[in-house]
């Protein structure tokens, strides 16, 4: 279309409202967008019957001057994992390739009530096991900064991640487990949001951790990301997990508005760890020297059980998927093995051996023998224990001993590798080092989002990730904001 089309969602929506810009025809663009960027392989099933129709609908409320909703008209996308009623959901499987789920997530339903516009199902690791999204039916997702040379998106919600970089969409919806929508965001420049767990509902979010999964954010702004969230957090009767209480909304000051004054920034030590790369590390040191010269009191601090919690993360992981990959047995949904002529027993193997790639077989197996009653003990009550003390240390720097407003940290602790590199180490291995910084938040429950700040020499973005107490994303995001206006990032 020859006008132009704004980056975020603040300045989309003020097009809107002047009557500059048409959603319809800014759902057509993106639509063509993904067409045009197939390579990228980020979002793997377009929605245009939905996209058009609500398009159509929020075309509708602005001629005729109706109240505004939240998202009126602006293009999304969904990791496909969140059911989505009538529309094939995946989780980049075979065992669920056909599965077309009865009902909405809570989050789809509420961003569609916000008025937004499905352009369509995001790529993602099978079942959300991965840090590449490499590990798809679908095939790997390519990082949009410098396509050709190969190097991963990030995961498990690379798609999602990829798809706003990538100008598809002004807002992706993806599942952080581990890090699975932090991780892609440093890797693919833009900003990726861990809200409390609870605060926003589950329900339809097909599971994979059902302790840590948490519906996440990524957009291409601060403002925007707080859009998302004010849209889709709250109470959700359908999840018992939620917190239960009124959500009220956020909001974020102007950048050149905000005070550091009373902000204390904690510097974990134990995240100056093996693998960090000299650029990661320059990124980290010169947004601590940038909030500290600008108002911010920062200090050292110790989360002590930060090296035991990748360890613990993975015994619970492969635990709460040995039970939640249970449900897949061939009877009631998802893939069933054609060898009608077995026994009941015989058809659950094959359809299971059929149905998940190697990757999810192994957390089963992982997870079965860690719950093993001689196992018990060993292992995952004592994993549990540990968890404990993560979160524990991280209520000592936000409460007790240094009393810390945020934590500042890597988000990952290299720029993106390249796929040739990324795929010579396995899936579990990958994970440990992927997932090094972001999971310990998903241990503790707590809010985190990661901040692009720069392009490393490889021309890829790095980033920087800030953690706060739970519910505490009003102060968390003005802090993120801040950082935002400050570096002035821009992507692609």
């Amino acid at each position: 279309m020859a006008k132009s089309i704004p980056s975020t969602i603040e300045k989309l929506l003020h097009k809107y409202k002047i009557r500059e810009l048409d959603p319809c025809d800014v759902t057509n663009h993106c639509i063509d967008v993904v067409s045009r960027q197939k390579k990228l392989n980020a979002i793997i099933r377009l929605t245009p019957e939905i996209a058009r129709s609500k398009s159509k609908e929020s075309s509708e409320r602005f001629r005729n001057g109706e109240v505004i909703k939240k998202l009126d008209g602006v293009p999304i996308a969904i990791k496909d994992n969140f059911c989505v009623k009538g529309e094939p959901t995946s989780c980049a499987s075979r065992m669920l390739e056909n599965f077309c789920p009865t009902y909405d997530a809570t989050v789809y339903a509420r961003l569609m009530a916000h008025g937004a516009v499905l352009i369509g199902k995001t790529n993602l690791d099978e079942f959300a096991m991965g840090s590449g999204t490499v590990d798809s039916i679908f095939g790997h997702t390519r990082n949009c900064y410098n396509e050709n040379g190969g190097y991963i998106s990030g995961g498990s919600s690379g798609g999602s991640a990829v798809a706003v970089a990538s100008g598809s969409c002004f807002a992706g919806i993806g599942s952080d487990t581990g890090g699975s929508v932090r991780n892609p965001a440093s890797y693919c420049g833009v900003v990726g949001f861990k809200p409390t767990y609870g605060l926003v509902s589950r329900h339809g979010l097909i599971p994979l951790v059902n302790s840590m999964d948490t519906p996440s954010i990524l957009t291409r702004t601060i403002d925007d990301c707080v859009t998302v969230l004010n849209a889709i957090a709250g109470p959700d009767n359908k999840d018992s997990t939620t917190i239960n209480r009124p959500f009220v909304d956020i909001s974020v000051p102007n950048g050149d508005e905000i005070s550091l004054k009373n902000v204390k920034v904690g510097i974990p030590r134990e995240y100056h760890c093996e693998g960090l790369s000299k650029e990661s590390l320059e990124t980290w040191m010169k947004i601590a020297d940038l909030l500290e010269e600008n108002g911010a009191q920062v200090v050292d601090v110790s989360l002590p059980n930060t090296a035991s919690s990748i360890f613990v993360y993975t015994i619970l992981n492969q635990c709460e998927v040995a039970s939640n990959m249970a449900r897949y047995d061939g009877i009631e949904f998802g893939h069933r093995s054609h060898d009608e002529d077995s026994s009941t027993e015989q058809l659950y193997a094959r359809t299971r051996q059929e149905g998940f790639n190697s990757v999810v077989k192994n957390r089963i197996l992982s997870g079965n023998y860690y719950l093993l009653r001689r196992n018990y003990q060993t292992y995952f009550e004592k994993a549990l224990k540990v968890r404990r003390l993560i979160s524990n240390d991280f209520q000592n720097v936000f409460f007790r001993n240094e009393r810390v407003s945020v934590l500042l940290t890597p988000t990952t602790l290299t720029d993106a590798p390249k796929l040739e590199e990324f795929v010579k180490r396995n899936n579990r291995d990958q994970c440990a080092l992927q997932d090094f910084c972001t999971q310990p938040a998903n241990m503790a429950g707590v809010p985190a989002i990661s901040i692009p700040i720069k392009l490393s020499s490889n021309g890829l973005p790095l980033s920087v990730q800030l953690m706060g107490p739970s519910l505490s994303e009003q102060s968390l995001l003005t802090v993120a904001k801040w950082i935002e206006n400050t570096v002035n990032f821009r992507p692609v």
